[in-house]
């Protein structure tokens, strides 16, 4: 009787052990396996960036000899990277076990959440198309939005980049750009600047405007077709407003607009003509 019990327990132990080991032995080659499949993701991870960054600089020279606008260009380049990265993303997704026939079927599944999550975007992209197209604006023209204005840098596939004067980046959907009023200050090949020049009650203002006459005739930048309009604008409480209106390149708007004001206050304080300022009068009571 011992010695059955003894041979049984032995026998248990053995089982015991042979188990572990096989369990033991299918965790490794699982491992192994795992393993191998999570190496080959990473190399076709980096594989496929280097393949990506290859096939978008012979592109953008592609795009360059064909002399595409650059708003067409970075558009395409924009679209493109992405659809080779979706294509790597299911690349790694196959090589690590999961089926991108089932993973298909699931988003399909789910398509209609997915098209609400997404329905800016796809207007963006849509409201990107529309831009091209249409070429309300294109890259290096200086925009303003209702609530953002720079100089176009880039035209991607949902968002349009402007530069601000003081260099910051705006991201601005493309949606909201192909939909809303945009004002586009570099389209056309000349603009208008206007000033309103204050001068005080008394001076002579044939005198004023023969002097605005002479700033505005040494100036090269100024065209002369159209003509210049200088007029008496308004009778303020103050002072005596002379509203100016010139006509000048595009490229010279800003250089123009301020050294006019500068021109016009050495010239005046030259001249002996007084700006105005704000005026209290008091009235003393009588006793």
């Amino acid at each position: 009787m011992f010695l059955t019990t003894t041979l049984l327990d032995a026998s248990a132990k053995l089982a015991s052990r042979v188990n572990i080991e096989q369990i033991i032995d299918r965790l490794v080659n699982w491992s192994i396996e795992v393993g191998k499949d999570i190496l080959a993701a990473v190399l076709i991870y980096i594989i496929g960036r280097f393949v990506i960054k290859q096939i978008s600089r012979l592109l953008a020279k592609i795009l360059e000899k064909r002399k595409l606008e650059i708003s067409v260009q970075t558009f395409l380049r924009s679209l493109v990277s992405l659809l080779l990265n979706l294509v790597l993303a299911f690349a790694i997704i196959s090589k690590l076990g999961v089926e991108t026939t089932s993973l298909a079927a699931l988003l399909a599944s789910a398509g209609v959440a997915v098209g609400m999550a997404l329905s800016g975007n796809l207007s963006n992209f849509a409201g990107g198309l529309i831009i091209l197209i249409f070429k309300p604006y294109k890259v290096g023209d200086y925009i303003e939005t209702n609530d953002a204005s720079g100089t176009v840098k880039e035209i991607q596939i949902f968002h349009t980049i402007l530069t601000t004067l003081d260099n910051k980046i705006i991201y601005v959907p493309n949606g909201t750009l192909s939909s809303d009023a945009v004002t586009n200050y570099s389209r056309q090949v000349t603009r208008r600047a206007e000033w309103v020049f204050g001068v005080e009650y008394g001076e002579d203002y044939e005198r004023v405007k023969a002097v605005l006459e002479r700033i505005i005739a040494a100036d090269d930048r100024i065209l002369k077709d159209p003509a210049p309009f200088i007029g008496l604008g308004a009778l303020s409480a103050s002072s005596v407003d002379i509203k100016v209106r010139v006509w000048t390149k595009s490229s010279d708007y800003w250089d123009v607009y301020f050294d006019m004001n500068r021109i016009v206050y050495a010239t005046f304080n030259k001249e002996g003509i007084g700006f105005p300022f704000p005026q209290l009068t008091v009235h003393q009571a009588k006793d």
